[in-house]
């Protein structure tokens, strides 16, 4: 518990001493070019900002989901032996929630990238 104290202190100490080097020792002028964004030194001729839709960062964190789970797979096929048969019921039943995962989203309609259409009712 003593060095955890000390590793932390020595960290604490390092990082307040970097902020205060870099505020000690920075430039003091400001020009008014200063606050003007660039990207590899052309100025930008309209608004850079850029409205990303929702559903990209949901589909963003649906892929990196699956892609980790993904990676669960990989390592219980590097262990397949050693595992043996519980090994496997328990990846199948894994592989089986994911799929449930992934027909849910899909029947919810997490995966479409346009807006749910309104169902009309038939009469």
């Amino acid at each position: 518990m003593l060095r955890l104290s000390v590793y932390m202190l020595v960290i604490c100490t390092m990082v307040a001493v970097m902020l205060l080097a870099s505020w000690a020792l920075g430039p003091r002028r400001v020009d008014r070019r200063d606050h003007i964004p660039f990207e590899s030194g052309v100025l930008p001729l309209r608004d850079v900002a850029i409205r990303i839709p929702v559903q990209f960062y949901l589909i963003a964190m649906f892929f990196v989901i699956f892609d980790l789970e993904m990676v669960f797979v990989f390592a219980w096929g590097v262990a397949v032996r050693p595992a043996g048969w519980p090994g496997y019921e328990g990846m199948l039943a894994f592989l089986a929630l994911l799929l449930i995962a992934l027909a849910y989203l899909w029947r919810s309609g997490g995966l479409q990238w346009t807006a749910p259409r309104a169902r009309v009712p038939r009469a």
